[in-house]
């Protein structure tokens, strides 16, 4: 990475706080991108989601499999398909929150940028960055861009979170693509899968079902 990115991602050195926000099944109310995966490969899907969700595949193979078997064609279908799914309550309410407290919020996701942005519209310029999927439509098959891949990720969000050095690091997030940042960071909200991966290591976490209870522990922890 050079200067020029350092600065363009890095959080200040004196930041006390920083908020690092999955995406999907996170800020959705449903996991949009694996619902985007069966839809446009469905086959392939089958044979992949349940080996990535019992760790026999890492997110990066298996992930990268699903999206590059996608013809480019179907671009455009995936944008629209992204369109007008639900976000989870609250989530207003949080970042007018953290806009008070000066404390920053990213969105790191494992899915693809455009559907983020799709979905957020106008919230999304209220997110200090957005670490995300980028694919190449060019071809006749997608290809994947993903400026911060790691060993096992697609999108490492532990290499993520190392731009934003700060105090205190919260996580908050639902799966398996969730799991290392919530080991790396120093407060976790975790629901779903991510709070039975959390369970096997023993790591502390915070349940939560929609960011009016983040925004409720937070406000509490840090009055």
């Amino acid at each position: 990475m050079t200067t020029d990115d350092k600065q363009k991602y890095s959080t200040p050195n004196n930041q006390k706080r920083v908020v690092f926000c999955d995406f999907d099944g996170t800020i959705t109310v449903e996991e949009t991108f694996v619902a985007m995966l069966k839809r446009f490969a469905p086959e392939l899907s089958a044979q992949l989601m349940p080996e990535i969700n019992a760790r026999r595949l890492s997110l990066r193979s298996g992930v990268r499999q699903l999206l590059e078997s996608i013809p480019s064609e179907c671009y455009g279908e995936i944008v629209e398909f992204s369109r007008g799914k639900l976000m989870r309550p609250g989530l207003v309410e949080l970042l007018d929150f953290l806009d008070a407290q000066k404390v920053d919020f990213a969105i790191v996701s494992g899915g693809l940028r455009i559907m983020v942005e799709a979905v957020m519209g106008d919230l999304a310029h209220r997110a200090i960055a957005i670490y995300a999927v980028d694919v190449d439509a060019s071809g006749l098959h997608l290809q994947v861009n993903s400026e911060f891949e790691g060993d096992a990720e697609l999108v490492s969000k532990v290499r993520v979170m190392r731009l934003h050095p700060a105090s205190e690091q919260v996580a908050i997030g639902d799966s398996l693509t969730d799991f290392n940042m919530a080991l790396q960071a120093n407060s976790v909200f975790a629901r779903d899968r991510l709070a039975e991966y959390l369970d096997e290591q023993q790591k502390p976490y915070t349940k939560w079902d929609n960011f009016f209870d983040v925004l409720e522990h937070l406000s509490q922890k840090w009055k």
